[in-house]
């Protein structure tokens, strides 16, 4: 039996496994097949009944095209990702004075949220 924290990590990695498999359009039974297991098992490992070994976990990569941090970088989504590293790339072709404009305009809008929010939170009480 696993213990709280492994089923947790467990759950974590199948629900990753699942939204990974959706994301590409393909049925358990499809991603099960390529990775040359039974449907049941990755159901259970998706539902986190069921640890994944690193070698099926790998095979799993090597189908979705991802390495090992992007699969457990899951704060942002590929077109947000792509969307970021555009952003990034345009940065770094600015110059420097135009960097720090840059960085005073983001903590300015930052601060400008913050406050909407702490006047929302005001309003609220």
């Amino acid at each position: 039996m696993m213990t709280s924290k492994f089923k947790r990590q467990s759950l974590l990695v199948g629900s990753r496994i699942r939204s990974l498999r959706k994301d590409r359009a393909l049925t358990q039974a499809d991603l099960a097949h390529r990775i040359g297991i039974q449907q049941s098992d990755l159901c259970r490992m998706e539902n986190g009944e069921y640890k994944v070994s690193l070698e099926t976990l790998f095979k799993i990569l090597s189908i979705f095209e991802m390495n090992i941090a992007d699969f457990f970088n899951e704060e942002a989504s590929g077109a947000t990702r792509d969307r970021e590293y555009e952003f990034l790339r345009q940065y770094q072709r600015l110059s420097p004075r135009a960097q720090d404009e840059v960085q005073d305009f983001i903590q300015f809008k930052l601060q400008s949220e913050e406050k909407v929010r702490d006047d929302r939170v005001k309003k609220d009480n």
